[in-house]
């Protein structure tokens, strides 16, 4: 079966902040190269949206509706509805990552 896959607003201004990022502190082929492999990542999802873990941070809280993928040390993290995947966060996993899907998550 294969899903569509979405990413939110948030998401996207994820990516772009990224490339922002990357772009100025290694060059534009570097940002490039990072965005190509969590693009990757993300279209992967469209065939094998299971293969992800649960994020330990959400698990230890008991929520296992949300999954993530990594392009390290980048971690995507999206939930499956349907036949839907939806992006939710693509961020640096060596940031704090608990105020992070706080935050993004479970302040919906």
């Amino acid at each position: 079966m294969t899903f569509r896959v979405l990413l939110t607003e948030d998401a996207l201004h994820d990516l772009e902040a990224l490339d922002d990022y990357i772009s100025a502190r290694d060059g534009p082929d570097r940002a490039d190269y990072v965005l190509d492999r969590i693009e990757a990542a993300i279209l992967g999802l469209k065939d094998f949206p299971e293969r992800g873990n649960y994020p330990p941070e959400l698990a230890s809280l008991g929520i296992r509706e949300y999954r993530e993928v990594f392009f390290k040390p980048y971690r995507i993290i999206y939930r499956i509805m349907g036949k839907k995947v939806i992006v939710y966060l693509v961020a640096d996993g060596r940031r704090d990552m608990q105020t992070l899907l706080a935050r993004r998550l479970l302040n919906r």
